[in-house]
């Protein structure tokens, strides 16, 4: 079906346990947006939760006021690739430029925008749950999402800048570099607050979690202990005395569990502080001895300016963030090798990217027309994979 060169291959959210690989018109490009050749795209957790009892976030009744878009939706928001054709309006990015997706939807004109806190803004949404994304050989999306990548980024580095930012927003909440910390649930998320920790130095990272295999990956990571949640009781205790009895200066929750947060807050030190990255429906808590301890509980959604800084750490310091990834799949693999394999048997996979275009023996480039800004096919050879 593709001798029409305007039809593209997308996996689209219909419901809950219904993910369909299907053919769809490639987007055109409008005031303001580019249309990307994706490279990569990672499976989040939030896909997972779309696509095993959603929707969650996906609009199905009204649309998003960041995209307008309601479900059926392409899903994937941790992408990157190339840009093929511009839109009206764009400046500052041209056909053949690569580029790291940041996926956020923001108006611009509400407080927390105008306050540069972007990442809550009062419609804030992603390309991938709220709109359409990356899981397709091609995704339109707004020129403020595409940051340009040096040409020494690698596009599979790119494809991790997400995940990444959420762990670097995280290390930001947690206030000035910490000397002793601790990191409780290693997914994805979890094993690039690690990563991220450790080139910042931090002197004593302690990772937990109950897959051998994460805690192995961490120790690969920058991890200076390593405790099994399944094998010993009172890890909040275990970490202390790690720490001779002090507990250490930050704890993120990366689990989204009452559990996980009450290890937490017996792993950390008077004074210090708890980041929630894991998203738990509802805790209860001993507040009496939070005040006691004088310990703070702070939040972290999402990421914002972060991007620039991952760039950089990968272009000039030569952080590796590749470790994390465990797999990369067709679209056709989705929904077996990605979603089922990752919901079955979470502690084997960690990240799994999935290439749109693995499936093809060559890559149909767009270019602008002139005029409208629209795309116009030209076949050529597949280009290199960087």
């Amino acid at each position: 079906m593709r001798t029409d060169t305007q039809r593209m291959r997308a996996a689209v959210w219909y419901g809950a346990r219904d993910v369909r690989i299907a053919e769809v018109d490639i987007p055109t490009p409008g005031r303001g947006e580019v249309l990307i050749e994706v490279a990569y795209c990672g499976i989040c957790g939030s896909d997972l939760h779309e696509y095993a009892d959603g929707p969650h976030a996906i609009p199905v009744a009204e649309p998003h006021p960041g995209s307008g878009a309601t479900a059926p939706i392409v899903l994937g928001h941790e992408f990157c690739g190339t840009v093929v054709a511009l839109g009206p309006s764009v400046i500052g990015l041209a056909i053949g430029d690569r580029v790291a997706v940041e996926p956020n939807y923001r108006c611009g004109a509400c407080p927390r925008c105008r306050a540069g806190e972007y990442n809550i803004c009062r419609h804030f949404g992603f390309a991938g749950l709220m709109g359409n994304g990356g899981m397709a050989e091609y995704a339109a999306i707004p020129a403020y999402m595409a940051h340009l990548l040096p040409e020494h980024v690698s596009l599979e580095q790119a494809a991790l800048f997400e995940p990444a930012s959420v762990a670097l927003h995280a290390l930001r909440r947690a206030g000035a570099t910490p000397e002793t910390m601790t990191v409780v649930g290693l997914g994805p998320v979890g094993l690039l607050t690690v990563r991220l920790a450790a080139e910042r130095k931090v002197r004593r990272i302690v990772a937990v979690d109950v897959s051998p295999a994460r805690l192995h990956r961490a120790a690969g990571l920058g991890a200076t202990d390593l405790i099994d949640a399944r094998m010993e009781e009172g890890v909040g205790e275990r970490i202390r005395e790690l720490t001779g009895g002090e507990g250490v200066d930050v704890a993120f929750e990366v689990v989204g569990s009452e559990s996980a947060l009450r290890t937490c807050l017996a792993a950390t030190r008077r004074g210090g502080r708890v980041v929630l990255v894991g998203l738990a429906p509802q805790v209860s808590l001993d507040t009496f001895a939070l005040v006691n301890n004088e310990q703070s509980i702070v939040a972290s959604v999402g990421y914002r300016d972060t991007y620039p800084e991952l760039i950089r750490l990968v272009a000039e310091r030569g952080l590796d963030l590749t470790p994390v990834v465990t797999a990369t799949i067709t679209l056709d693999g989705l929904v077996p090798h990605g979603f089922e394999e990752l919901l079955g048997d979470p502690g084997h996979q960690i990240k799994i990217l999935v290439d749109p275009t693995a499936h093809r023996d060559r890559v149909d480039h767009l270019v602008p027309c002139a005029a409208a800004g629209t795309a116009t096919p030209t076949p050529s050879a597949r280009g290199r994979r960087y």
